[in-house]
């Protein structure tokens, strides 16, 4: 792997710890709150200094990492769970399952731009962690489908799957034993980049109040208390730091899913 990527795994390393470990790490109550130390310089008692009601942006912006990572973690799985098996029956078994899926299904959910929809599903469930993961789940496996199907078409025509298919062997078997085991090498860099998605939409959503509901240490929640001009103005840190952190969480699922790309493609591999 590149050392770009050795980067991002460093990043995501230490956001994972974070998460784990917030309890441990943060040196305030997230929820603590001291309307005399309002905007707070970075000082020995506040790290990454206060917010708007003097809560400790390091303590939250440790505990925002558990938020991001969860959504990250929960809407990936799920999403590639249900696009690999929609994807995969669409593609092996073809005809009407695959017309359905690929004219009607895909077209539906690509017709609309990814974070339209997911505003629009969000204000139909309503705000909460629970139903902006449930959200993006509902959009989120298209893209896992497609990529899915895709190998599928393609390795289902090799030799060996021929040959398991002239010995007898049951279609769920020659799907998920000999066919997905050899098709999804992609899935796992748009897994990683997915990653990447599902964080930059909840902090989208939570700045756009969509999403987590304030008082929960969102980084998208801190950005939103912290835009008004006057805050960058005379409290940069309450802005800049849970920029950064999205920034950098963002960027390193991005150059994991590069790396492994370029690993798990010998041609790459081999430039």
């Amino acid at each position: 792997m590149n050392r770009l990527s050795k980067f991002g795994l460093v990043v995501v390393g230490l956001f994972v710890l974070m998460a784990v470990f917030a309890p441990l790490i943060a040196t305030h109550d997230v929820g603590e709150t001291d309307l005399l130390n309002r905007y707070a310089a970075p000082s020995a008692a506040h790290w990454l200094g206060t917010d708007a009601t003097g809560r400790d942006v390091f303590s939250r912006v440790i505990y925002g990492a558990r938020i991001s990572l969860r959504v990250g973690l929960v809407v990936v799985f799920v999403s590639t769970f249900i696009g690999t098996i929609i994807g995969a029956l669409a593609g092996y078994y073809g005809g009407w399952i695959d017309r359905i899926v690929n004219g009607y299904l895909f077209n539906v959910f690509l017709a609309f731009p990814g974070l339209l929809l997911a505003i629009a599903m969000v204000a139909f469930l309503g705000a909460g962690l629970n139903k902006l993961i449930l959200a993006l789940c509902i959009i989120g496996w298209v893209g896992y489908a497609r990529v899915i199907r895709g190998q599928v078409l393609k390795v289902r025509e090799y030799d060996f799957v021929q040959a398991a298919r002239a010995l007898g062997a049951s279609d769920m078997r020659i799907l998920f034993v000999h066919i997905l085991p050899n098709a999804i090498q992609p899935l796992i860099v748009q897994a990683s980049l997915g990653m990447a998605g599902a964080v930059l939409a909840e902090a989208t959503l939570s700045f756009l109040g969509l999403g987590v509901p304030p008082p929960a240490p969102s980084w998208g929640v801190m950005l939103e208390e912290a835009r008004d001009l006057s805050t960058l103005q005379a409290a940069p840190h309450a802005l800049l730091v849970p920029g950064i952190a999205i920034a950098l969480s963002v960027l390193a699922f991005n150059f994991i899913g590069d790396g492994l790309r370029e690993y798990l493609d010998p041609r790459q591999r081999s430039r």
